[in-house]
């Protein structure tokens, strides 16, 4: 089966490739490789490989700078919104099945129980909205006969990609802030979500189409829910990192321009659920 994944050389995209390299074709696209918000460029490479897939693991992921600077929000309405749409047009018309990212970002927070698949999204910061707007696009396709997945997930962790514009993870973070700083201040009992383990998540993609799943928005994350503070209690407890001093701060301590949602625990009602985020984070340590 001939898979084309766009944003391969980024942090997921990566384990992407390495999962469905396992008995598929794969077409490996970064942004060298192609321009996903040039609409006559995107469709007509799309249509020249027939890819049977075309997984969309490219994203604009800079929360706070879209929030303050006007062009940087317009740049994450055209990667996270239009192109996806470009991408779900495409797909229809290629016959070929989408599979695109999106974010618990998309909600408000203030649903302490966690949100479920088919929960409405409210997003409080811009991107929020440019990722919501990406949503929209792929499911106002459906009634046209579009197939797609479309899965929510939050905090991706793992081995950082070979793209220029791979961000290192909070764990990577924070490990690296632990040899450049006495204090670390951390969200204690705020913003409550849970991690997840890209290569667990590239594993948990290839199994929706390996296993026939409908089609659909699917939610997923590694199991366990926790705040920022507790995350990294625990990875410095992991590590035997005595000599930082962790502190627990409320949100308001920090400040940054885009409200994060207090509260926004993926809620996993159609698939087994993944293995704990401690489990996921002492796999990754070790390797």
């Amino acid at each position: 089966m001939r898979i084309l994944i766009l944003g391969a050389k980024g942090n997921l995209g990566q384990e992407l490739v390495k999962v469905f390299a396992k008995g598929h074709e794969i077409i490996a696209w970064g942004k060298g490789e192609v321009d996903i918000t040039d609409k006559d460029l995107i469709v007509k490479k799309i249509k020249d490989v027939k890819p049977v897939i075309i997984i969309n693991a490219a994203a604009y992921n800079a929360v706070d700078k879209c929030e303050t600077d006007e062009k940087e929000f317009e740049l994450a309405k055209k990667i996270n919104g239009k192109a996806v749409g470009y991408l779900a047009e495409a797909a229809l018309e290629t016959g070929a099945i989408l599979i695109h990212y999106s974010t618990d970002y998309v909600f408000s927070g203030r649903k302490k129980t966690g949100y479920n698949e088919d929960d409405l999204p409210k997003p409080i910061n811009k991107y929020g909205e440019s990722k919501l707007l990406g949503e929209r696009a792929v499911i106002s396709l459906s009634g046209k006969g579009l197939r797609w997945y479309l899965i929510r997930t939050s905090k991706l962790f793992g081995p950082k990609g070979g793209s220029e514009f791979s961000k290192e993870s909070f764990f990577d973070l924070m490990l690296r802030l632990s040899k450049e700083r006495e204090v670390i201040n951390a969200i204690s009992k705020e913003e409550i979500s849970s991690f997840t383990y890209t290569p667990d998540l590239a594993k948990a993609t290839c199994a929706l189409i390996d296993e026939g799943k409908g089609f659909g928005i699917y939610h997923i994350t590694n199991n366990g829910a926790v705040s920022w503070y507790e995350a990294v209690k625990y990875l410095f407890q992991l590590k035997n990192i005595k000599n930082v001093k962790l502190n627990p701060i409320s949100s308001s301590g920090l400040h940054r321009p885009a409200k994060r949602p207090k509260h926004s625990v993926l809620l996993n009602n159609k698939l087994k659920p993944m293995r704990s985020w401690k489990e996921a984070l002492r796999e990754y340590l070790n390797n």
